[in-house]
């Protein structure tokens, strides 16, 4: 076999694994690895028993990796066990850059070079010591049969990558055992440094190579909203597979030693199918070609194809019992929890109190100069609503109610903050509890740049008698809105007309307020109208101009923009109902 371990420009990357019974899986894992550039794998073993301790041995054989068996202390647990003997491993003291892993996870780097090499370079070249990877949670995607086709192939659907359950972190950081204790998600810099000036040393970026918060080199473990990105990194977390696998699973045990672990509950917050994540199969090539050369050497076919065997035959065994039967009725049925009715042990509170206690100077120090750094700092603008130029809705999708409206968590249609905001129920929530209010018993809405029309679809259900036309030119908003009002009673084309036409194509405008005649005019940013067209608009109908807004930098830019050219056409701004998101101008 000609295949040898990669060489990196950045030293010795080295991954760290501990696996129990993982052969089926295992030449995969192994070989996606080298496909994205670690130039050493080390694996911890403990009581396995279908090959995977061979396999490893024979990996080392060749030069491919490391295998070392986990002895575990009595009353101890598998996976800590594995990382104190990390701690004194010498091949992990050599080495440069170190990640842990478990077997369940797969490294994809997103970022343009597509190898850890080019993720390197960007991240030395700002100063970084370490990369935080936040976990993209991967489902079944419906599939329940077993099969040895590649897992990062078979399992393309994921929790929505703004889903706060999925972010937990693994940490790819510059290592020296003389600073750093190694950890299961980050390691944790020694006490002994602690009260030195080696934590301001420390530069970690997150997983789209932006500086990660200060507090995270003394302590956590999951990404916060600030901090999750997934331009470089996303750690492929294929936490229960087929139902088939997941049944085997169940029989082996873990690598916590957690009772019962893999139950349904557990399926039901790990089998996350709401979006399609493709981002990993751009390493496949390279993978199937190395998987290709390991499966040349005899030794290792035989091991891989035995393991493949005992797993047919396990099956064979239990596909014909009623334990089988229930356990995958089981499953099935917890597969059709709702993502937001999934319920998770919640973490463990935090004791400010006792956290201050354990502080070091230099840990206050860092993060009270980084408390001041945000609060100086102005709010973000909040990213689109929608999802792109071109939108789509799904066939298969969660319908979530939004203030007793329902609307579609789908991913082709909204953007990801706008589908965790209407799993959670909180979409343009401020806008439209006001809307009727801005509206002051309008009878016909003309709605610009209204997306998929919540807002209106509210007014229509608050206000009786309103009229409303709904404009927005994106393409395919317009049927993605129709399906909307349809599954919300709205269908009544005398209340309700849903257009897509452009704007500034052939007085577009104009000729939707001389044709409508509205006496409300709700404009969006999105719709993209300047102050100095709608003010030489025919607007001889509107009585009140509606412009809604996300953030007081917004809201300031607007009165400067609009202010002079509509006061110039008759309007004057009702400042005291600013509060409500909107500017409202109304004819003097």
């Amino acid at each position: 076999m000609t295949l040898k371990k990669p060489i990196s420009r950045h030293g010795v990357v080295m991954a760290v694994s501990m696996m129990k019974d993982e052969a089926p899986f295992l030449l995969e894992w192994f070989a996606h690895h080298l496909a994205v550039g670690f130039t050493d794998i080390l694996v911890y073993t403990n009581d396995c028993t279908d090959g995977t301790v061979e396999m490893l041995e024979r990996l080392e054989e060749l030069g491919l990796g490391y295998h070392r068996p986990n002895v575990i202390k009595p009353g101890g647990k598998p996976q800590p066990s594995a990382l104190s003997h990390a701690q004194e491993e010498v091949l992990v003291a050599d080495a440069d850059w170190v990640m842990v892993f478990d077997a369940d996870e797969f490294l994809s780097v997103n970022h343009p070079s597509g190898h850890l090499d080019g993720m390197l370079d960007d991240a030395v070249a700002a100063g970084a010591n370490g990369i935080v990877v936040t976990w993209r949670i991967f489902g079944s995607g419906g599939v329940v049969d077993w099969s040895p086709a590649p897992v990062t192939e078979q399992y393309t659907r994921a929790a929505p990558p703004l889903w706060h359950m999925g972010w937990g972190v693994k940490t790819l950081f510059k290592y020296d055992p003389e600073y750093w204790k190694l950890g299961i998600h980050r390691p944790s810099i020694k006490n002994k440094h602690l009260k030195e000036r080696f934590p301001e040393t420390v530069l970690w970026l997150n997983g789209s190579g932006q500086k990660m918060e200060d507090y995270f080199k003394f302590r956590g473990w999951r990404s916060i909203r600030r901090t999750v990105g997934f331009d470089w990194a996303q750690m492929n977390h294929y936490a229960v597979k087929s139902i088939e696998s997941y049944a085997i699973r169940r029989l082996r045990g873990n690598v916590n030693n957690k009772a019962d672990k893999y139950n349904a509950d557990y399926w039901a917050l790990q089998d996350r199918n709401e979006v399609s994540d493709t981002h990993i199969l751009r390493h496949a090539p390279r993978r199937a070609e190395i998987m290709a050369e390991l499966l040349k050497d005899p030794v290792l076919r035989e091991l891989h194809e035995a393991a493949l065997a005992r797993v047919e035959a396990r099956l064979a065994e239990l596909r014909g019992t009623a334990a089988y039967a229930d356990l995958k009725a089981g499953l099935i049925e917890a597969g059709k929890v709702p993502i937001t009715k999934v319920e998770a042990k919640p973490p463990k509170a935090r004791d400010p109190a006792k956290i201050a206690e354990k502080m070091s100077k230099v840990e206050k120090r860092t993060v009270d100069a980084a408390a001041e750094v945000r609060a100086a700092q102005p709010p973000a603008a909040p990213p689109g609503a929608y999802a792109g130029p071109k939108v789509a809705l799904s066939d298969k999708v969660e319908w979530v109610e939004n203030q007793k409206l329902l609307l579609p968590a789908d991913p082709q249609l909204f953007g990801a903050e706008a589908v965790m905001a209407i799993l959670a129920g909180k979409f343009d929530r401020k806008h439209a509890r006001n809307i009727a209010g801005y509206l002051g018993g309008a009878k016909r809405l003309l709605e610009l740049g209204g997306g998929i029309g919540f807002c209106a679809m509210k007014a229509l259900r608050d206000a009786p008698g309103l009229v409303v036309m709904l404009q927005d030119e994106a393409p395919g908003m317009t049927k993605a809105a129709a399906e909307v009002f349809r599954r919300n009673g709205f269908e009544d084309t005398s209340i309700l007309k849903l257009v897509g036409g452009k704007l500034g194509v052939a007085g577009g405008l104009d000729a939707y307020l001389r044709d409508y005649r509205p006496d409300a005019l709700r404009v969006n940013g999105r719709a993209g109208v300047m102050a100095e067209a709608l003010a030489a608009a025919p607007l001889e109908s509107v009585r009140r101009i509606i412009l809604p807004f996300e953030t007081a930098a917004e809201r300031d830019a607007l009165r400067e923009g609009f202010t002079g050219a509509l006061v110039s056409v008759g309007f004057q701004e009702d400042a005291k109902t600013a509060d409500g998101g909107s500017l409202l101008f109304l004819r003097a």
